[in-house]
């Protein structure tokens, strides 16, 4: 039993040490480096994005009214959701625990994995999800506001939050993560192996 044990764990190091040797290996190609040029630059706004909700850095997010000051990520932008069927039920998610916790890790979660370019099928799944729920909560296809302003929206369907899930898409189906990342390494792993919907 313990001789099988041992001989996993030298084959699985052995697998690991060859996925370091063919990334290593591996030329770069034009192709390539723009979709890891991409990768790592869609990471980095969803990392932007953590990073100042969560230190309030003075962008989006004011000095002060960061995560860390006790402040909710959510709440601003949920509560003043004018527009759009799920209006309503926005306004009750906004400020609530559960929903900075599950945004802010998200956020989080996908710029992790796309500038590491690790598990890209979960993240595009993810990434695609959370897009959504905010191009829902911004509604473009509404023209005015339910106090009857201007909603300002210059494209009833196509935003950048398509764009981005578009983009997120596209990097899981051509393996992005393969340039400048660590996914041969991620898919070596014995639980990605196994589970290919975690490459």
């Amino acid at each position: 039993m313990a001789v099988q044990h041992l001989t996993a764990a030298r084959t699985s190091g052995t697998s690991l040490r060859r996925a370091a040797s063919a990334a290593a290996a591996a030329p770069v190609t034009a192709s390539g480096a723009a979709l890891a040029t991409a990768r790592i630059a869609l990471g980095s706004v969803f990392l932007w994005a953590f990073a100042d909700k969560t230190f309030g850095l003075g962008y989006s997010t004011a000095d002060g009214r960061a995560w860390l000051n006790g402040v909710s990520p959510t709440k601003g932008f949920l509560s003043h959701v004018a527009a759009g069927p799920l209006r309503g039920t926005f306004h009750a998610m906004a400020g609530q625990a559960w929903a900075d916790w599950m945004f802010m890790l998200g956020l989080l979660g996908i710029g992790l994995a796309l500038v590491g370019g690790v598990a890209l099928r979960v993240t595009a799944a993810g990434g695609t999800a959370l897009l959504a729920l905010m191009w829902a909560a911004e509604w473009p296809p509404a023209r005015h506001l339910t106090d009857g302003g201007a909603s300002g929206s210059t494209n009833p369907l196509l935003d950048y939050h398509v764009v981005y899930a578009l983009l997120l898409i596209a990097l899981a189906v051509t393996g992005a993560g393969a340039t400048w990342g660590l996914a041969r390494r991620w898919a070596a792993l014995p639980v990605v192996r196994d589970h290919a919907w975690l490459r």
